[in-house]
Order: structure tokens, then sequence, then C-alpha cells
């Protein structure tokens, strides 16, 4: 009796998409759905990208930043670590510059939300940490770039508006975009923790899409080591273009 060739497992995600290189730096287009390292929040994921990366470039690689794991586009690693210190404090202090690119629903206009956030605290990491928290400064520039209307109802209302936007924040609080959207009344499809359900759902139902649509296009730092600007660009991956195409929101705006 012949046995059965065992199956091997694929990797949910093929090689990462190595976007800028040098010396000291390595920045990737981080697919969504990829945690960035181990976590107990998701104790069934076998892929990470700091290991991913790692075995692909044959050398260990840290983290500079963090991205979250719906989230894709540019995230950012050090060859290095001993230059850690600088790069972090880019984050910290917000001397770097970041933009993002999401579909929001409704018609967004252009404008800057100053609009303080408290700290997210998660209810296991932080479950001795006081739960009157302070709200802290958050700051987010935000301009409408395409929009688009269907013929689809979405109660309570017979026709759905949806935006693309390009988000820049200027600070660095935990899901600040998908929370100052929210607080907009333009929440980002396919959040599913300050989104809107019904929206969800008919992306899913409509477009086979429930994927976050929110892409980190664009971050630019100064190199810890040579002192020059550094701007690192993040295409949007296939998926996320071609359901701009359909929902004929112009895709070239992405790239202006």
């Amino acid at each position: 009796m012949l046995e059965e060739p065992l199956e091997i497992e694929q990797p949910a995600f093929p090689d990462l998409d190595i976007i800028y290189r040098d010396e000291y730096l390595i920045a990737i287009n981080k697919p969504s759905g990829l945690l960035v390292h181990r976590s107990w929040l998701d104790s069934h994921a076998t892929e990470f990208a700091v290991q991913k990366l790692r075995d692909q470039i044959g050398q260990h690689v840290y983290p500079a930043h963090r991205l979250d794991r719906p989230t894709s586009g540019v995230l950012l690693f050090l060859l290095d670590k001993s230059h850690a210190t600088n790069l972090m404090e880019q984050f910290a202090q917000q001397k770097t510059e970041k933009r993002y690119l999401a579909v929001v629903r409704g018609h967004i206009g252009e404008g800057f939300l100053d609009y303080a956030l408290k700290k997210k605290l998660d209810k296991i990491a932080d479950k001795h940490a006081s739960q009157d928290q302070e709200a802290q400064e958050a700051q987010t520039g935000y301009k409408g770039l395409s929009f688009c209307e269907l013929p689809i109802a979405v109660r309570p209302y017979p026709q759905s508006r949806y935006s693309l936007v390009e988000m820049v924040p200027k600070t660095g609080r935990r899901h600040q975009l998908r929370r100052h959207m929210k607080h907009l009344c333009h929440p980002i499809i396919g959040d599913t923790t300050h989104g809107d359900g019904k929206h969800n759902q008919m992306f899913r139902d409509n477009f086979d899409s429930d994927r976050l649509l929110l892409h980190s296009s664009f971050l630019g730092i100064t190199h810890p080591v040579t002192g020059e600007k550094v701007e690192i660009h993040a295409p949007l991956d296939d998926t996320f273009n071609s359901l701009l195409l359909k929902l004929n929101l112009d895709v070239e705006t992405c790239t202006k």
C-alpha cells in the first residue's frame, strides 16, 4: 500500500517586499494580517515579520516602530541595534513624517483634528494599571483625495458613499487614525474595533473584502548614522488597488 505524500504547509505570506535597504536600515512593505513579532494576543499565529525578514536576508533585524497587524505598508527595521536609541527617539518625539491612505465611510473634506485620546488599556497586559487614564494629545491632518457613491443600500440610506483619504498623524497614539476617523464620523472600512459594522458587512458581501483598508504609504526619517533625510514609499498591494478600481476611486492620487 502506497503511503500518501505528506502535505507541506505553505506559508500564509510570501517573501517580504523589501522597499529600502542600506548598511544600517531595512524597510518592508508589510502585508495586512502579518504580525510584527510574536505576541500573546494571537497564540495561533505562526508567521511574523521579524522572523520572516531575518530568515529572508540571513541577518537579525530589530523593529524601529510598530504597525498594527491589520495595517499594511512601511515597516522599518534596524540591522544594527546600536543605533536604536536615535531612531526610536525620532518616533517618540514626532520627528518623523508619516502618511497613510484609507477608505472611509462618507465624503470627507480636508482638515486638521486636534482631539486628545485616552490611552487604550489591554484587559490582560494592563490589568493592574490605573483605569483612570488622562487623555493624551493627538493630532491628525487629513485630506479627501477621491470620492464615490454606490447604488448599494446600507441602512438607513439607499446609497453608500466612500472616500479615499490621506492622513498625516502628528502624534503616535495607539489606533490614533482609526479613533480619529471614528470621531469625525468617517470610520475606516474594515475596522472591526472602531468602525461601522454595517459598512464592513457590505464590503464583505459585495467586494469579498474583510481587511482593514488602512495603508502606511510613506515614512520620512533622519538617518541615524549619516544624518541625511530618508524617504520610504510603499505602494498599495494588488488587492487594495483592485478594490479602489472597483469603487472608482482614483488610484492615481496614491502615487502623486
